[in-house]
Parts: structure tokens; C-alpha cells; sequence
């Protein structure tokens, strides 16, 4: 009786908000060990430690929770790429290499969540949620902006910063699958790479 009691108490002292943020601290750490096709809510209700039906509260179904996990990675995502490029104490070519690297160094330490993100799992099954589409959408438009302006200094070349872009993006996805899959194993090679493939981008230029 005196378990039950403590579980109450930690179930009753959850906001609306903590909540729902306790379940996807919880779900990313469920991933983390046990991976996305063993996750459900029943097991992120054991986790954070609340009733069985608390999960359903915020998340309708699984594939709602990793929307919602993916539009929290992409708004991560998105505000390290902002803080990044406006870091006046890099030069434009530090901020493109760093571009290239974090992306690639997230995907290879978060393989599950890199997988929600950019995978096929949502969108080729076109279940994405919109809190997904309005977190993923302006990741995706401020990343053709950056490039764009990276084009306009001259530093990489194109006109088209849309189709720049997504060569760029298909650099990096390719690099990172390599990772990802097991091909390349030797994850201190990953900035080396990065170098590389801004080397021929920039290269390009001329």
C-alpha cells in the first residue's frame, strides 16, 4: 500500500506542462536503451512513473509521440543553426564547416532520433503531425536562407539556393548513413569528412 501511495504522490505532482515534457524526456531515454519499435506508452507511462492513461492525455497514438519527439529534435536543431550563424566571432567558412559537422555528429550519436527526423518511418507514410510541419518546415526554409547567404558572399557557389541546398543536405544524409549503417565505424573521422566535403564545396566556387 505504501508503494501505491508514492506512485500517487508522483503522478499528482506533475503539471499539465511537466507532464507532457517529463513523457518525452522520458520517450528519448526509452530510445535511447531499448530503441523505437520497442517503444510504446504503456512502457513510457512505467518510465516517468505515472498511470497507464497519462500518456494518452497528450500523445493520441505512438506515432503522435514521435512526431513530437522529432519536432522537438528539429526545434533543437533549429536554434543551435541560428545561434551558429550568428556568431559574429566565425568567419563564414567556420560556421559552413560547422554546419556540415553538426549535422553529421548528431545523426551518428542519435542514430533513432536522426531516423525520426529524416527518415521514411513519418514522412513517406505522410503521418507527420502538424507540431511536426511547424517545427520541421522553418528548419528546413532557414537552412536555405543560410546557404543562400553563403552563395551571396561567394564563399560556395550556385545560384539556386534551394537546389544547393538539398546537394548539400544529400552530402551530409550520405555521410551519415555511412555511420549510421555500420560502413564507416571510426566515428574521430567524422570532422575529418566534414572537411572534406566543404573543401569541394567551396572549391566548387571557382
Amino acid at each position: 500500500m505504501r508503494r501505491s501511495s508514492n506512485i500517487e504522490i508522483a503522478r499528482s505532482s506533475y503539471h499539465h506542462g511537466d507532464l507532457r515534457h517529463a513523457l518525452l524526456k522520458g520517450a528519448i531515454d526509452l530510445i535511447a536503451d531499448v530503441g523505437i519499435d520497442n517503444l510504446s506508452l504503456r512502457k513510457l507511462a512505467e518510465r516517468v512513473g505515472v498511470s497507464r492513461t497519462a500518456p494518452y492525455h497528450h500523445f493520441s497514438d505512438k506515432n503522435d509521440l514521435l512526431c513530437a519527439i522529432a519536432a522537438v529534435d528539429f526545434r533543437s536543431r533549429h536554434e543551435a543553426a541560428k545561434e551558429l550563424f550568428a556568431d559574429a566571432s566565425k568567419t563564414q567558412r567556420e560556421k559552413f564547416e560547422q554546419h556540415i559537422f553538426r549535422y553529421i555528429r548528431f545523426a551518428v550519436d542519435n542514430p533513432d532520433r536522426y531516423e525520426l527526423m529524416f527518415g521514411r518511418s513519418i514522412w513517406r507514410q505522410s503521418s507527420s503531425t502538424e507540431e511536426l510541419r511547424d517545427a520541421a518546415y522553418p528548419f528546413f526554409q532557414d537552412t536555405v536562407d543560410m546557404i543562400r547567404c553563403w552563395q551571396e558572399c561567394g564563399l560556395i557557389a550556385g545560384k539556386d539556393a534551394l537546389r544547393t541546398s538539398q546537394v548539400i543536405w544529400g552530402t551530409q544524409h550520405g555521410i551519415a548513413k555511412l555511420w549510421i549503417d555500420g560502413i564507416y565505424t571510426d566515428s574521430e573521422k567524422i570532422e575529418e569528412l566534414s572537411l572534406c566535403a566543404v573543401e569541394i564545396f567551396v572549391s566548387a566556387k571557382g
